[in-house]
């Protein structure tokens, strides 16, 4: 790419986590690096990037082109709620660690990842990237949110002062293999994967947090892993990029516990607990502006195809006991919400990093 001396040398930061593992598998498996790179997966087990000494180390060490930053503590809703000022100081460290000592390494381009709870709470709707800054975001995760926030403004001064065009994306809710599957911690889709099989296992109900009617945007993994490679190669603005399926995709929280309800065949009684915070009930993003540039990208749906023709294919790797995790394949018949077949695929270990 413009700018780029030589083969890229690319560091993923949080390599090890959901993100990373994607964009692993896309460059080794479906061919995503290209000839004479080198791609470096590092994980908080190696670096821990709260540390400007670590951090800095970890540059000397593998002199990066550029850059994939992913690295931040996460967590579900109610961690947020319980350690906001923990999801602050710590993302705050890690991010300006991370651009700035990619500016004073000569780095050519860092791509961040940001999250939809950047955008303010009380808003229009759907969100655009342009709306980031308008008002305070949501009260449950305003320390995570007001620190991925600031991604952007110091990219925007990066690029006053020193004409760097880091940049950063902006995902809707993630989920694929390799995810944290911790219930109390984990975010929706792997925590609601995680509580129906331990209720068909138990012979309990089901007990969902929230009232089941929160909105969201879902994006395969694999799907983000693909965008994260084009905009490091071809995406060539500061400002940020939301990356989404479409608005007409969106789903209640209540459609994802049905379709992984019946992923799991579980006929069991789901409770809501409306006593628990549904969070923001409502953030919907408009991928405008990356479909202005991709039009044609196809995302992996949750569900497609016509009531006799075709059929989606989902896989969601479930935690189970002894740290092993089954990829099930999901195979569902949209007109009749049928589960077709499950098959389990047995690896060794799971990512439990909360800093991924």
């Amino acid at each position: 790419m413009n700018g780029s001396v030589g083969p890229m040398r690319v560091l993923v930061t949080g390599g090890s986590g959901l993100v990373g593992r994607a964009i692993e598998r896309v460059v080794k498996e479906e061919s995503g690096g290209r000839e004479g790179e080198t791609w470096i997966f590092l994980s908080s087990k190696e670096t821990n990037l709260v540390s400007t000494e670590e951090t800095r180390a970890a540059f000397e060490r593998h002199r990066p082109t550029h850059v994939i930053h992913l690295a931040a503590m996460v967590g579900g809703l109610y961690r947020n709620m319980r350690q906001n000022l923990d999801f602050w100081r710590n993302n705050v460290h890690i991010n300006d660690n991370v651009l700035h000592t990619s500016q004073e390494f000569g780095v050519v381009k860092v791509v961040s990842c940001l999250s939809t709870c950047v955008f303010p709470d009380k808003t229009t709707y759907p969100i655009d990237e342009t709306v980031m800054h308008n008002g305070a975001p949501h009260e449950s995760n305003y320390g995570y949110a007001y620190a991925k926030r600031m991604i952007d403004i110091q990219n925007r001064a990066l690029f006053q002062q020193y004409g760097l065009k880091y940049t950063a994306v902006i995902p809707t809710n993630m989920f694929g293999p390799h995810d944290n599957y911790n219930i109390e911690d984990g975010h929706v889709m792997p925590g609601l994967i995680h509580k129906t099989y331990l209720a068909k296992k138990e012979g309990k109900p089901l007990q969902v947090w929230g009232s089941g009617r929160a909105l969201r945007q879902f994006i395969y993994s694999l799907d983000l892993a693909r965008l994260f490679l084009w905009v490091l190669r071809e995406y060539d603005e500061v400002e940020p990029i939301i990356l989404s399926v479409g608005e007409e995709d969106e789903l209640t929280v209540k459609d994802a516990v049905d379709a992984v309800a019946e992923a799991f065949g579980f006929e069991g009684e789901v409770i809501y607990d409306t006593s628990k915070s549904d969070g923001q009930i409502k953030k919907t993003a408009n991928n405008a502006k990356l479909r202005k540039y991709l039009p044609d990208f196809k995302f992996t749906p949750f569900k497609q195809g016509d009531q006799h023709k075709r059929f989606s294919i989902y896989v969601f790797p479930i935690l189970v006991k002894r740290r092993i995790l089954i990829d099930v394949f999901l195979f569902f018949q949209p007109s009749r919400r049928l589960v077709i077949g499950l098959q389990p695929i047995m690896t060794p270990s799971v990512n439990e990093d909360l800093f991924i």
